[in-house]
């Protein structure tokens, strides 16, 4: 059976699981799995009665300058947070209506596969004309604008520029955004291929060795050499972001880019994240810590919207780690 049917399978199964919650409205039971290579071992957990499929999104998430944004849907994988994680981020700090698909609809599920149909030219759609396939997800949907866009870069480029998240509005610091957030993104793959180093077809058990070989290379020497440069880019920026900002004075998009890569690395490599903490203060003391305190993330990392870490991108092997 491919990985594909594997979902699709997983998923039909967790619809008969359904159970009514207040309302009689139905609510999702979720099982945790890998993204790629499919897992051995699941977890289970259970949505938020409070935020079931016909739920409003947060009533936080409605400002009165962003009420009249069109609703966004995003496309990802179920369960866990992976690259889907940048976009609700910046959903979430800009306080941007959206419906998370596939954890919070069901058939949702149905629907992102239906735009990544390895055999498809199209993706149809209920209502309107059909979507163009996309090689993989995230993707985001905002229906009333008949507008689908897939890739993390693209998608970030366009809510930063639509809902004055990538800076000051000029093209220089829209640009010095947009590049910063792709580096962060570059450590973010980067931290994938130290556990799947050779395919991720291949269990983690298949490629331990290499993992092993590749782990150690990428704590001592990538990771420093990307918070060296992002320190170096807080410390340029000083007089404006007070070391809370990469660029001007105000979030961005590349600011909660690189939150969430810090984040992931603090639970995939614990002990070499508290040696580089101490390392680089500017990076943890100052920036990672206020980038958690900004309203709209604050809210949502207490939320149980937040998907937990340990499948996807970032997972925690304790042979991987920092040894001493």
């Amino acid at each position: 059976m491919s990985i594909g049917e594997c979902r699709r399978a997983c998923f039909r199964l967790r619809q008969l699981q359904l159970r009514p919650t207040l309302g009689g409205l139905p609510l999702v039971k979720r099982s945790t799995r890998e993204q790629l290579p499919p897992t051995r071992t699941t977890t289970t957990m259970t949505t938020n009665p409070q935020h079931h499929p016909s739920s409003p999104p947060p009533k936080y998430a409605h400002t009165r300058r962003e009420s009249f944004h069109p609703v966004h849907e995003l496309l990802y994988w179920p369960d866990f947070p992976g690259r889907g994680e940048f976009i609700r981020l910046a959903f979430e700090a800009k306080g941007i209506p959206y419906t998370d698909v596939t954890n919070t609809e069901v058939g949702g599920y149905d629907k992102l596969l239906a735009h990544i149909d390895p055999k498809a030219t199209h993706a149809p759609v209920p209502s309107g004309p059909s979507d163009p396939i996309a090689f993989a997800p995230p993707i985001v949907r905002v229906p009333t604008e008949n507008l689908t866009i897939s890739q993390t870069p693209a998608i970030l480029a366009y809510l930063g520029a639509h809902h004055h998240f990538a800076g000051d509005g000029s093209e220089a610091q829209k640009y010095h955004v947009h590049s910063l957030a792709l580096t962060a993104l570059d450590l973010n793959d980067e931290a994938h291929d130290s556990h799947h180093p050779i395919s991720v077809n291949f269990y983690y058990e298949e490629q331990k060795q290499e993992a092993l070989r590749r782990s150690k290379d990428f704590r001592e020497k990538r990771i420093p050499k990307f918070f060296s440069f992002f320190d170096r880019v807080l410390q340029g920026n000083f007089d404006k972001g007070k070391g809370k900002y990469l660029v001007g004075n105000k979030l961005s998009y590349a600011d909660t880019t690189l939150w969430q890569v810090l984040d992931g690395l603090k639970y995939a490599f614990p002990k070499e994240m508290a040696a580089r903490e101490k390392e680089f203060e500017l990076l943890f003391g100052t920036f990672y810590n206020s980038v958690k305190e900004e309203k709209g993330v604050k809210l949502y990392l207490e939320s149980e919207r937040r998907l937990p870490y340990g499948n996807g991108v970032y997972r925690h092997y304790p042979e991987l780690d920092r040894q001493e």
